[in-house]
């Protein structure tokens, strides 16, 4: 009990200590930190005294340094070694103390001193490289780490070290060659890597790093053609560029050197076609699916292929009856290769919405719908998604009743999960088509919280057209009529559709609503590949409405038909740049941006 009462006074003299130190720790900080040297200087002389500390021995002498008082920091930084000769950071920092008073040849002695001293520890070395670093002294930083790779021969070599050395200095070439041959010791260390050169691509300004990195890697696969590691990483590099198709030819010689099962070509295919690299996709898809069926990989190639040419289809590339028909076929025929089951339905969905909306094939689309929705333990959300297509033809069919039937039923089935918001959604799109504006916003307005975000963004988009548009009577007219042409055009009643939107142009001319109406029209002809007449109504939309809400939209929508389908490229550079004049703040600037410059022919990242 005695010893314990003796204890308590020295552990509180202890504390109030530690507080004094800590207090004059951070005063001598913000004192250095507003060049206040001369005040800094006497608290760090009194805390490094005290505690011997290399922190505040390293402020002492930057704030001698300052105040210009040579022959103490000297003094100071000789004890220093005396005492501790084997820490080669004083002879660092007393080189710099010379190199500081323009004494280079005394400077160069001191850092040759550290470079004859020090020892083949690794991390010594490491250490004394980081320190010539932050003193500056790059070229040593770079010498002690090349000694020390001579030193430990091949048990370490440094080459990170080095190589991020040579990454602040600039110096890619380098940099990129330390990188990569550690790569030839051994393959363990590809992540790290590809970080590392991950980091250089990202903060590459001029794209430099790209271009030498992508010549050293060729000319490393050439020299190491049984290093495959190199190859792996050119294909990443051409996927960083977005340049599938260089990506697609390494990734197939991988495949076929080393007899590889395909998995390679289904993730480049995945990523080239969530890119709109179509193309690009299909042939890798196809070159798994020619390797053969007993391969693991080749029903998903083929059921991702079928997917890629629905893509197309839905965006409007292929939409040739040719097309729609060969895609039928190939749908079929993975069904009754691979049968109707949890597995495939999502397979039959996108069948029968072909063949309703694309082929007016509702009949057989709807009988195939009802036969899946009967399957004994279809997942839940794949039943939900049947049965939302099935409400989504009894629409094109003008079954409304059972639609919302179906929607409701489904809503019901899927509280609170992004099916059931869908269906609440489609139902309220619905109703918005039938005219009943006032109760499908009341949903929409509910729907824009959603947790799905795509379904937030339309709820949002509908709620707003519906609420700028349904102030007066006389506007609710013309608003009834653009839902009725929304309808019309969702039942690919396009002929029908036009005539619709023309009687809103017409009979309501000063209507906010005749932008929009010039919009869906030429959204139309664009559909249906009538290039001409899509562009006479966007560039009446932008003579009459071009400082309205659809201003941007009408002007990007001509800027890419010009550059994707007519392929007059000076016209669609024209139109790009006037985006970026005349919309600053628009969404559409930084795709417009990218486009002016590959067609005026700058080098993009």
């Amino acid at each position: 009990m005695r010893k314990i009462k003796l204890l308590i006074p020295l552990i509180f003299i202890n504390f109030l200590l530690f507080a004094q130190s800590s207090n004059e720790s951070r005063l001598a900080l913000e004192y250095y930190r507003n060049k206040e040297y001369e005040k800094a200087v006497v608290y760090y002389e009194k805390l490094f005294n005290n505690s011997n500390s290399k922190s505040h021995f390293s402020y002492y002498i930057r704030c001698l340094i300052e105040l210009e008082n040579f022959d103490q920091a000297e003094k100071i930084i000789k004890k220093q070694i005396r005492k501790s000769k084997n820490d080669l950071n004083y002879y660092i920092d007393l080189g710099y103390l010379y190199k500081v008073q323009g004494k280079y040849d005394k400077a160069e002695e001191q850092y040759n001193n550290v470079l004859k001293k020090a020892p083949p520890d690794q991390h010594k070395i490491i250490r004394y490289s980081h320190y010539f670093r932050s003193k500056r002294e790059f070229d040593y930083a770079e010498k002690i780490l090349l000694n020390g790779r001579k030193m430990l021969k091949n048990s370490y070599s440094f080459n990170f070290e080095l190589g991020n050395l040579y990454y602040y200095q600039r110096n890619y070439e380098k940099m990129i060659d330390e990188y990569l041959d550690i790569l030839l010791i051994s393959d363990v260390y590809l992540q790290n890597v590809q970080n590392k050169l991950q980091s250089a691509v990202y903060h590459d300004i001029d794209n430099s790093v790209k271009e030498i990195l992508k010549n050293n890697l060729l000319l490393r696969t050439q020299k190491y053609p049984n290093i495959q590691v190199f190859n792996e990483l050119l294909i990443w590099l051409y996927i960083q560029e977005k340049d599938f198709e260089n990506a697609y030819v390494q990734a197939k010689a991988l495949d076929m050197r080393n007899n590889e099962n395909g998995e390679r070509l289904i993730a480049l295919a995945r990523m080239a076609t969530s890119n709109e690299s179509f193309d690009i996709a299909l042939e890798a898809y196809e070159y798994v699916i020619n390797k053969g069926k007993f391969l693991e990989y080749y029903y998903a190639a083929k059921n991702e292929l079928l997917d890629v040419l629905y893509q197309r289809i839905i965006k409007g590339i292929d939409i040739g009856y040719e097309n729609l028909v060969h895609l039928e076929n190939g749908f079929k025929s993975y069904i009754n290769e691979t049968g109707k089951n949890n597995e495939t339905a999502e397979t039959i969905r996108k069948l029968t919405h072909l063949q309703a909306f694309y082929l007016n094939k509702t009949n057989e689309a709807t009988k195939l719908l009802e036969e899946i929705i009967k399957y004994q333990n279809i997942y839940k959300s794949a039943l939900g998604k049947c049965k939302l297509e099935l409400a989504d033809i009894y629409i094109l069919t003008e079954n409304y009743a059972e639609a919302i039937l179906v929607y409701t039923q489904v809503e019901t089935d899927n509280k609170n999960n992004p099916v059931g918001y869908d269906a609440k959604f489609r139902k309220a799109r619905l109703s918005y088509y039938m005219g009943d504006f006032e109760w499908a916003q009341a949903q929409l307005d509910v729907l824009k919280a959603s947790t799905s975000k795509l379904i937030s963004n339309d709820a949002f988009e509908l709620s707003l057209l519906i609420s700028d548009n349904t102030i007066t009577d006389t506007i609710d007219n013309a608003m009834k009529l653009f839902a009725k042409a929304n309808l019309l055009t969702y039942q690919n009643k396009d002929s029908l559709a036009i005539i619709t939107y023309d009687s809103i142009i017409n009979n309501f001319p000063t209507h906010t609503l005749s932008d929009e109406a010039f919009y869906k029209k030429a959204k139309i002809y664009e559909h249906n590949a009538d290039y001409n007449n899509a562009i006479i109504n966007l560039e009446m939309l932008l003579n009459d409405y071009a400082y309205d809400i659809l201003g941007d939209d009408a002007l990007y929508n001509l800027s890419v038909i010009y550059d994707k389908y007519l392929n007059d490229k000076d016209k669609a550079k024209e139109l790009y740049k006037k985006i970026l004049v005349d919309y600053p703040g628009s969404i559409y600037v930084v795709e417009a941006r990218k486009r002016f410059r590959k067609l005026r022919g700058d080098v993009l990242e």
